[in-house]
């Protein structure tokens, strides 16, 4: 996707990138992780502010910087290093809250149609996985680079 987003600092193994948000409330230092689930080819999406006090990730404050399509935009662009890297990998991607789950939809569907040619997209409804259809409510989504074969 070729949208404005912020620069990505990749870290270790493609799995930790950092970025700043730049708005009203001054430079926010923003971190996406993704964290392998036990032995599998399934990564949790994490994504917050970095907290210089604690030194983690914070996924439960609201910045409101101004830039949340910019920020999610930098997220996706993470997503797609992130699954060049590991591309028969699973990414699950769960809001902090339903408010943020509920954001995180809207994003895929605007984006759907060059999302979907670029990812198979799972929506999870009722702790079932199902193929994601526009219009749907989900609690989580999983997406995988296309270059794998799937059925589900």
């Amino acid at each position: 996707m070729n949208l404005d987003r912020y620069e990505l600092q990749v870290g270790d193994k493609f799995i930790t990138f950092e970025f700043v948000s730049e708005g009203p409330k001054g430079k926010i230092f923003k971190v996406v992780q993704f964290q392998q689930i036990e032995e599998t080819d399934v990564y949790n999406l994490a994504f917050g502010d970095f907290n210089p006090l604690t030194g983690e990730l914070d996924d439960k404050i609201v910045t409101d910087n101004g830039d949340s399509e910019k920020v999610l935009a930098t997220v996706v662009a993470a997503i797609y290093m992130f699954t060049e890297e590991y591309s028969d990998a699973w990414v699950y991607a769960v809001g902090s809250t339903t408010v943020r789950t509920r954001l995180y939809r809207m994003g895929i569907n605007k984006y759907f149609d060059i999302a979907n040619r670029d990812f198979d997209i799972l929506g999870e409804q009722q702790d079932e996985l199902k193929w994601y259809e526009k219009g749907k409510d989900y609690q989580a989504f999983a997406f995988r680079r296309k270059t794998s074969k799937f059925e589900l």
